[in-house]
């Protein structure tokens, strides 16, 4: 448990840093599957890493102006519905984006999301056990859960 924000977003800074990699590979490094990522490509991971971040965004803007967020509760209803389909649709999306705008969003979705963090009361998020959670499902548990295909990603690319 973290006791203050700033601790909370120093390790989401930290943890998150070797993700920004990604920008950094060519159009064909990023579209190419890499089977040690589960065929993911790395236009596939920055999709799902980075179309989660655009999720909580609503969590965390609605915290920003109030106690409760019905975006929250929408996310876990849909969740439960939809799960892995959801994951999918994500992927799918972000596949008909130009390459240049799915590096936009990586290199500024995460920091809009830090930045949002930073004026949200402790008491909304940090403090507040159900909306931590969402914060840390969507930053450090994610970036941990992904950590691997990041690497064989990049191996790949090398």
């Amino acid at each position: 448990m973290y006791l203050d924000a700033l601790s909370f977003l120093e390790d989401e800074r930290d943890a998150w840093r070797p993700y920004e990699a990604l920008a950094n590979l060519d159009d064909a490094q990023l579209a190419r599957p890499v089977e040690g990522a589960h065929g993911w490509s790395g236009r596939d991971l920055i999709a799902h890493i980075v179309g989660w971040h655009e999720i909580t965004l609503d969590v965390a803007r609605e915290l920003a102006v109030d106690e409760t967020s019905r975006a929250r509760d929408r996310i876990e209803r849909e969740w439960d519905a939809r799960g892995d389909a959801w994951n999918a649709d994500i992927i799918a999306a972000w596949s008909a984006l130009p390459m240049e705008e799915v590096r936009g969003r990586l290199r500024t979705v995460p920091g809009e999301l830090r930045g949002y963090l930073t004026v949200i009361p402790e008491s909304r998020w940090l403090k507040h056990p159900t909306h931590f959670e969402t914060f840390l499902d969507a930053t450090l548990d994610h970036y941990d859960e992904h950590r691997a295909d990041l690497e064989a990603i990049l191996a790949a690319a090398r």
